[in-house]
């Protein structure tokens, strides 16, 4: 449907019926023209009982919700290459939670396997995360637990959020980000290790373009300025590679695979680089035609050894995945040349069965899938892994998702057994991660470990290739610096669990001192109480704060009893509150954050899809704004900048609502940030930048080869040049090498951003960056 909302809702009520008829049509003739058995009746039937049941409801947008099932059936098909039991459920996955009608319903008209599917993703619908962190860790419980018992419920949940995030313009900003923020920490690594790439690139794309439209727009519009010197290149770089292909009388497909914009900016912020100097651009794909699996190996090798004969090969760049699959099935040949105008560019070599295997993940993989693969046992293991950390969750929500993040995207290695058994390791993973990988009970009692031979402690990274022995002590105990450097998921969980049990005496005896304190001085034991005790003692969270207490660590005095009394400033907790109290003083301020107010209330995706009225802009609103400001000696008195990003005017940035009504503003690409929007949704404020005056600190590494007068030069550029205030600088040489950490004063980050690009350009200076 490509029609604008406007357009929507000027339809006459025929006109409406044509366009939901021709949306499900292509539906059924992409069906059609696919290889699965043809069961129209039942998808016919399915769409007839959706488009009743939602009959009258209407999307935010304006358009009749029906739309939205018919558009996930769409992608369910012919995106992701299921068949008609998952069609179905696409079409009826929200009738039970949004209609009267009930799963028994469902099961009675539909038959017992629709019914179980579309009961998997109702459990798991309105997003991933509710208002309370209990929630949220259940929440996402759920939507894992099912991947062991279908793996279609996941799929059609990633084909709704596919879908949502298309259509996310018609929410408002605080909406946006909260959902933007769930996708880029959930669904979009989900998608990459269930082997969708497409899926995966367009949700973090589209999550990109709500969280940064302004970057969004400006590599968009440079990847199309500079389409025609790119396709150029990459005809002069390819035509030899396809005649050599032709000769060896090969069916292939030669076509250039672009960067997404999310990873193109990724990158330039990663290197702190322009556009201009991202030169790895696209890489070539390679899709050659074989229909006998046991010869797919030999023309990747083949094609490789034609290309290499052709262009200088980068030796530590090649990537055999044919021998070695991911574990999310991905099957390919990389190798990296140097291209005609001497950058290295990647060419990717693929079978077809590779490649649809590689677009639409374990869809396609089934579809190709002959008894036991070697694919499969991958598969088993990480849902094992995930079934373990889901079975003995973290408290902490965010501790829980941080964990489970480890798992759900993490670059891969494969090591070995002594007996040469394979076992593929996320990237960093250690002796001791690998030991809690073939055993728990191996884990907690794990002294050391021989790699290739060599004895190597527990903290020992990993490399492709090792084989790696354990050695294990009875007398050995789990450490809590142990957490510090092991990488995987199940470790850290095995280990937090563990280590747990052996402090939970002393969590006790603390949780009865702290309850004592609060009783005896009649203060409320809320989550205030408890955060001011926390910040007061720099402890993270609430267990370490009791434990210290049990230990005698840290004690509760009379002092801190004025100061827990104490009345908070602003309203405490709701935005609303806090809204009405900014709102009058901060007329007429000269420098001001302006920030979106976000609605209390957790709604449901559903609920907020079917609102109808007219869309909201993806702008900001002046009804809908409150100001943060900054009093007469140019201090904020509601808001704080963050300690672990510091953001300055001009980054792209958001607000969190603290237990006291404090907006504490981050930095968007802040992980901290990222967390917080995957978990805390109805907490975070949509943020800009007004009129803001004054200078702010802000810290850049600098380092390069040293030579005499470097220094100088330096300081002459930042302080004379540049005209900007040095507030501290600490240098170090070592041998040929010098590392120097500056704090400067800046007005916005485009002065650090330009200070960076200055102190490359200055003799000997390799790397400058802002901290």
């Amino acid at each position: 449907m490509n029609g604008s909302i406007s357009d929507i809702s000027a339809l006459s009520p025929s006109e409406e019926d044509k366009m939901i008829e021709a949306a499900f049509k292509e539906v059924l003739d992409g069906y059609l023209a696919s290889n699965h058995r043809k069961k129209v009746e039942i998808i016919e039937r399915a769409y007839h009982f959706a488009r009743e049941a939602h009959k009258g409801i209407r999307r935010r947008s304006g358009e009749p919700y029906i739309l939205h099932p018919i558009a996930v059936a769409k992608i369910v098909s012919q995106e992701i290459g299921l068949g008609s039991t998952s069609i179905c459920s696409a079409l009826l996955h929200d009738v039970v939670e949004d209609t009267d009608y009930t799963i028994e319903d469902i099961r009675r008209n539909f038959g017992d396997k629709i019914a179980q599917l579309i009961d998997g993703v109702t459990k798991i619908s309105g997003g991933i995360f509710g208002a309370q962190a209990s929630a949220q860790a259940e929440n996402v419980r759920k939507l894992l637990l099912t991947m062991n018992e279908d793996i279609r419920v996941v799929l059609i949940k990633l084909a709704d959020r596919l879908h949502n995030m298309r259509t996310l313009g018609s929410m408002t900003p605080a909406k946006q980000y909260k959902i933007a923020g769930e996708t880029l920490y959930i669904y979009a690594p989900l998608a990459h290790r269930l082997g969708l790439f497409a899926i995966k690139t367009e949700l973090e794309d589209l999550a990109f373009k709500y969280e940064h439209p302004a970057a969004y727009k400006q590599i968009s519009d440079q990847i199309a300025e500079t389409a025609s010197h790119r396709e150029a290149v990459y005809w002069d770089f390819s035509a030899p590679i396809i005649k050599r292909l032709q000769d060896f009388g090969l069916k292939f497909e030669a076509k250039a695979r672009l960067k997404s914009v999310y990873s193109i900016w990724r990158k330039m912020e990663a290197k702190k680089i322009p556009f201009s100097e991202v030169y790895d651009l696209y890489a070539m794909r390679i899709i050659f035609e074989c229909d006998d699996l046991a010869e797919e190996k030999t023309i990747c090798w083949r094609i490789y050894s034609a290309i290499t004969d052709l262009y200088r090969l980068h030796p530590e760049r090649t990537r055999d995945w044919v021998s070695t699959p991911k574990a999310n099935g991905y099957q390919a040949l990389h190798l990296t040349v140097m291209g005609p105008e001497g950058n290295w560019i990647e060419v990717q070599i693929r079978s077809k069965r590779m490649d649809e295997i590689a677009e639409k993940g374990f869809a396609a993989h089934w579809k190709y899938k002959n008894g036991d693969t070697e694919e499969e046992p991958e598969l088993n293991r990480w849902l094992s892994t995930i079934k373990d950390i889901l079975d003995n969750p973290e408290p902490s929500a965010l501790d829980f998702l941080d964990t489970l993040k480890l798992n759900l995207f993490a670059s891969e290695i494969v090591v070995f057994t002594p007996k040469g058994d394979m076992v593929t390791m996320p990237l960093g993973a250690t002796v001791l991660d690998f030991a809690f990988n073939l055993h728990s009970e191996l884990g907690q009692h794990c002294i050391a470990g021989k790699v290739n031979h060599k004895l190597v402690p527990l903290s020992h990274k990993l490399n492709s290739g090792d084989q790696v022995e354990i050695l294990t002590s009875q007398s050995q105990s789990p450490k809590p610096e142990w957490l510090t450097f092991v990488q995987t998921a199940k470790a850290k969980s095995v280990l937090r669990r563990k280590l747990r049990r052996g402090r939970g005496p002393a969590v006790e005896k603390g949780q009865q001192i702290l309850d004592e304190f609060l009783r005896k001085n009649e203060i409320n034991p809320d989550n205030t109480t408890y955060t001011r005790l926390q910040g007061h003692y720099k402890i993270a969270n609430r267990e370490e704060l009791c434990y210290k207490l049990g230990l005698g660590e840290i004690t509760l005095d009379a002092k801190l009893v004025s100061q827990l009394k104490k009345p908070l400033k602003g309203a405490p907790g709701m935005l609303k509150k806090l809204w009405r109290k900014t709102k009058s003083a901060a007329k007429g301020l000269g420098s001001t954050v302006g920030v979106n107010q976000s609605d209390s209330a957790s709604k449901s995706e559903a609920a907020e899809s079917q609102t109808p009225g007219k869309p909201v802009e993806n702008k900001v609103n002046t009804k809908e704004v409150y100001f943060l400001h900054y009093d007469d000696e140019g201090n904020s008195t509601n808001f704080k900048f963050s300690d672990c990003c510091c953001p300055l005017p001009g980054d792209d940035v958001l607000g969190f609502v603290g237990d006291n009504g404090e907006v504490i503003v981050h930095s968007m690409n802040c992980p901290r940030a990222q967390m917080l929007k995957a978990g805390y949704g109805p907490r975070i404020v949509a943020t800009r930048w007004e009129v803001v005056s004054g200078l702010f600190k802000v810290s850049v590494h600098v380092e390069g080869i040293d030579r005499f007068g470097i220094l100088q030069e330096i300081i002459h550029l930042i302080s004379t040049h540049l005209a900007i205030d040095i507030r501290r600088l600490d240098i170090e040489a070592q041998k040929e090498v010098f590392h120097c950490d500056l704090v400067v004063r800046v007005a916005n980050a485009s002065v650090v951003d330009n200070l960076c690009q200055k102190l490359l350009k200055v003799d000997g200076v390799k790397t400058a960056k802002r901290l």
